[in-house]
């Protein structure tokens, strides 16, 4: 169970801080989380606590980050199996809410979109998406972990890969 003051991982919305823990006001009885998305504005999520729909988890140490970031060379790319679906394995791996399914998401789109380039082609709409999103929810959980800007990230992982 997340305590007030925690960062997590909430499905989509990527990082939240633990706002509130307890029962609904004539509630169900239940506890819910009050997150705030630090990266969305205005926004707050009521979820219960035993929601088991929606991942969620601590984000990474600074520790976990830097060792992370260290070993994101060895990470290979998604096992596409059918190109016509690569959508639907682009929304599982970042739905997966895993880091390391989510570098593999973006090497996959960062090879797909240079192959495509060699043949004087552009990035698919598609790819450009799923990229930014990958980006996003990776680079928005290392600036947490790290202390740091989460437009700095980008440049970090570039240093010390």
């Amino acid at each position: 169970m997340f305590s007030v003051g925690d960062y997590i991982i909430y499905g989509n919305s990527g990082v939240c801080k633990v706002m509130n823990v307890g029962p609904l006001e004539g509630g169900d009885g239940r506890e819910y989380y009050t997150l705030k998305p630090v990266y969305i504005r205005d926004s707050s999520i009521l979820t219960p606590v035993d929601n088991e729909r929606v991942v969620m988890r601590d984000i990474m140490t600074k520790e976990e980050a830097e060792e992370f970031i260290s070993n994101i060379k060895d990470i290979g790319t998604l096992d596409v199996e059918d190109e016509r679906k690569i959508d639907h394995d682009y929304k599982k791996a970042l739905l997966s809410c895993n880091p390391t399914e989510i570098v593999k998401t973006i090497k996959t789109i960062y090879f797909r979109t240079e192959e495509r380039q060699t043949e004087g082609k552009k990035a698919t709409a598609s790819d450009s998406k799923y990229f930014h999103i990958a980006e996003d929810n990776l680079y928005g959980e290392l600036a947490i972990s790290l202390d740091m800007n989460k437009d700095e990230v980008r440049d970090y992982i570039k240093h010390k890969a």
